[in-house]
């Protein structure tokens, strides 16, 4: 019977510890977050000018804050001809309520798939659509030595799957950067492959000319830095714990950048990161502790992006 009564207590000790976990964590709404995988370019949107009809197509028919893959197939309405391997630019550009317009990073010219028939690029859009935010294409194109110009408005919305965030900062050196995740889109708990792209704004070096004047509205690939990764999950319930077997990301063939983030179970995680330039200096960021904290928020970098699956 003493026996009995030891296990009973021992059992209501741990249920006393382990209940102000269960209250700080909302598991079921972390395990209900949408990481639905798109594999399918489906149509955004498409316009007819000038006896051309150009469509534009991204994953899940849909354009997000983030990185976004794009797709845009042009034809002549007349002839029903797919427009081949012409010189396509495409130029996104924000507009905000007080008229003040900007773009984000993109591909300027596009490249031509001669197997699928369309001109393939990519943007990352900083900010959604909304009442004081709108953004719109300047898509340019040549057709038997002619050129044609076309202006479509866009809508993108937010980003719900926190594992393809982004983020924009300013580096030690007064450079404006962009991260932005590319995948996984859906990760697992395992050792995953991380992409991300990584960008920076060109300062334009002379005044505005005639709208849009492209020197204000270029963006780079960032090329052969490195971004060291630190994942942890910062919630006070998981005590600032990490995950062995990470690998930091660097430059692939594709100007993307690869690494490997080991996700040992779901939830928040956080991509705590520091950005080096190609002798080793840092651009941004900060090293977090790697001390066991539980009860108690971890800290995060200076440079960090936040997932969740």
């Amino acid at each position: 019977m003493k026996l009995l009564q030891h296990i009973v207590m021992a059992l209501g000790v741990i249920c006393v510890a382990t209940s102000c976990t269960v209250e700080k964590t909302d598991y079921d709404a972390e395990l209900s977050t949408d990481t639905t995988e798109y594999i399918e370019y489906e149509e955004v949107t498409s316009t007819t000018s000038d006896g051309y009809t150009i469509r534009i197509e991204a994953l899940n028919g849909t354009l997000y804050k983030g990185y976004n893959e794009i797709h845009l197939k042009i034809t002549d309405t007349q002839t029903s001809a797919v427009l081949e391997d012409s010189e396509v630019t495409f130029l996104p550009i924000l507009t905000d309520a007080n008229g003040n317009k900007t773009s984000c990073p993109h591909q300027y010219t596009l490249e031509y798939n001669a197997t699928e028939k369309y001109y393939s690029g990519y943007a990352v859009f900083t900010s959604e659509s909304d009442t004081t935010v709108n953004w719109q294409l300047y898509i340019d194109f040549q057709d038997s030595s002619q050129s044609y110009a076309i202006n479509q408005p866009i809508t993108i919305e937010e980003q719900t799957n926190m594992n393809l965030n982004m983020t924009a900062f300013t580096g030690n050196d007064d450079e404006q950067y962009f991260i932005a995740l590319v995948a996984p889109q859906s990760p697992s708990v395992a050792e995953n492959e991380l992409v991300a792209g990584i960008y920076k704004y060109n300062k334009p070096e002379q005044e505005a000319g005639t709208f849009p004047d492209l020197t204000q509205y270029s963006y780079s690939i960032v090329k052969n830095h490195t971004l060291l990764l630190d994942p942890r999950m910062p919630e006070p319930s998981m005590g600032n714990h990490s995950s062995p077997n990470n690998q930091d990301l660097t430059q692939a063939s594709d100007s993307l950048y690869y690494g490997v983030v080991n996700y040992t179970m779901t939830g928040e995680w956080t991509l705590n990161f520091i950005f080096q330039d190609p002798d080793g200096n840092t651009i941004k960021g900060t090293e977090v502790s790697t001390e066991f904290t539980p009860g108690i928020e971890g800290e995060r970098s200076e440079l960090h992006i936040d997932i969740l699956f």
